[in-house]
């Protein structure tokens, strides 16, 4: 509130955050958020399944730790409405830095957690890890709106997409850092020491990153658009309640224009790991599971389906090539949708997603080589449909309601996106018998859906943002 009382002082109608500070602060904040979601999502495929539920099958075991790691996103829409209604009401910079803490406190403890295969821990582990993971999403439910903010309302005049782009950014690197370091310790450590210590490394270090993002964030100050609402007395006493009642088609609208950038980024991610690192064959997987001490059931054998037999580092490798060309065109898309428009320029990428699923079997069939291009086209799309995003929500709502209405719509649209695509790519993985046709047709069916939301929206790109208050 004090920075907003400096500003009203001096008579300045802009904050006294340079760009760099503003590019910065957005950037690391979303790095960390993201790369402390990533280390969990990681980990849910490689260890978490033997840590937190030893006893069950092995399929079993996956789609259990895959159901608490969507627990963070029926989370994030209750992060949405909490950090949306102190964001809208105490300002952006107090909120951002709440959020911060809240994730990197979840994630640490993570780190710290004792198995279900300690005495005395095989009831009340997992139900830990389902306390946290609610705590890293109900933090990330109010991080990225507050990030989008920070950027969009500093941006300079033209330029809103541009800006935008930096908190979308730190999805890539985030990723990259923490795969990064879980292949180092793949490298590193042996196959049982990494599962009984190793694993616990990349949560713990969060806490040095969370340090670097506190420091920059509490040099902010607040944005001229909330500056407004104050000086108009127009802050919303519940603006929960406002959003809802005069601004629920946007909510609308922006829940399915982000429907499909979720769906195709979590296929991307979780799933290909899963299914790029399962045996190609019953034999590779019976030699396999007799060489860990562990032989296949009747049962299993009888479950088996087949994935591409890519070992673990290669295909994290394959990942992190594919992530750096969600992070380039992340940073194109900005530039592009200033001149096209927000609206014109999701919908040429929409029906690109839309292509990309049709075809996604020819990729994702056999064969390493298929599986790095299909890879390097959908992480394409994913810079190009996630990097506008910033810029098209919150533009969508007036700047009294802004954090909480793009807040909900981002989070929304996680529930029905993004919690359950690794759990239905792995089902309609199952059910194809190791095709995954059905999963291509997944993505297109989403990006059919985001496709009517964008052609059913207004292009927003000359709005007048910083004075747009209801």
């Amino acid at each position: 509130m004090s920075s907003i009382a400096t500003s009203r002082e001096s008579g300045t109608a802009k904050p006294a955050n340079s760009r760099g500070r503003v590019i910065f602060a957005s950037l690391i904040g979303t790095t960390i958020e993201f790369y402390d979601f990533y280390a969990y999502a990681t980990a849910s495929v490689l260890v978490f399944p033997k840590l937190f539920f030893p006893n069950a099958t092995d399929i079993n075991a996956l789609l259990s730790a895959f159901a608490i790691f969507g627990v963070a996103f029926v989370a994030r829409p209750v992060g949405a409405i909490v950090f949306g209604h102190f964001g809208d009401k105490i300002g952006r910079k107090g909120t951002l830095v709440a959020s911060l803490l809240t994730m990197g406190i979840a994630t640490f403890l993570i780190g710290l957690l004792p198995t279900a295969s300690m005495p005395g821990w095989a009831v009340l582990a997992p139900l830990l890890l389902v306390v946290l993971r609610f705590c890293q999403g109900l933090a990330l439910g109010g991080e990225w709106s507050g990030a989008a903010l920070l950027a969009t309302e500093n941006a300079p005049e033209g330029k809103r997409a541009i800006f935008g782009t930096f908190p979308q950014l730190g999805a890539p690197i985030g990723f990259i850092i923490a795969n990064l370091i879980f292949i180092w310790m793949n490298v590193a450590l042996t196959p049982q020491q990494f599962l009984d210590w190793g694993w616990r490394v990349p949560f713990i270090l969060s806490a040095v990153l969370v340090l670097v993002g506190l420091y920059v964030r509490l040099k902010l100050v607040e944005s001229a658009s909330f500056t407004k609402v104050i000086e108009q007395d127009k802050v919303q006493k519940l603006p929960l309640a406002a959003t809802m009642k005069s601004h629920w088609r946007p909510v609308v609208a922006g829940t399915f224009i982000m429907f499909a950038t979720y769906v195709l980024f979590y296929i991307m991610t979780s799933f290909t790991l899963t299914y790029g690192t399962a045996p190609a064959s019953v034999e590779t997987a019976k030699a396999a599971a007799e060489k860990a001490g562990k032989p296949m059931s009747a049962e299993q054998i009888a479950a088996f389906v087949p994935g591409l037999g890519i070992s673990r580092g290669d295909f994290l490798w394959m990942l992190i090539i594919g992530v750096v060309f969600f992070g380039i065109f992340t940073v194109v898309s900005g530039p592009l949708a200033e001149k096209w428009g927000r609206r014109k320029f999701l919908l040429g990428v929409t029906a690109g997603i839309f292509v990309f699923g049709g075809v996604w079997f020819t990729m994702f069939g056999p064969g390493q080589a298929a599986a790095m291009v299909g890879l390097i086209v959908g992480f394409t799309l994913m810079g190009l449909t996630f990097g506008p995003m910033a810029a098209i929500l919150p533009e969508l709502f007036p700047a009294n309601v802004r954090y909480t209405g793009s807040a909900v719509a981002y989070n929304l649209s996680s529930v029905i996106g993004a919690a359950p695509a690794s759990f239905v790519a792995i089902a309609l993985w199952q059910a194809g018998s190791g095709s995954t046709w059905l999963i291509g047709l997944y993505m297109a069916l989403a990006a059919l859906a985001t496709f009517v939301a964008l052609w059913m929206t207004r292009e927003t790109k000359d709005m007048d943002y910083e004075n747009n208050v209801a």
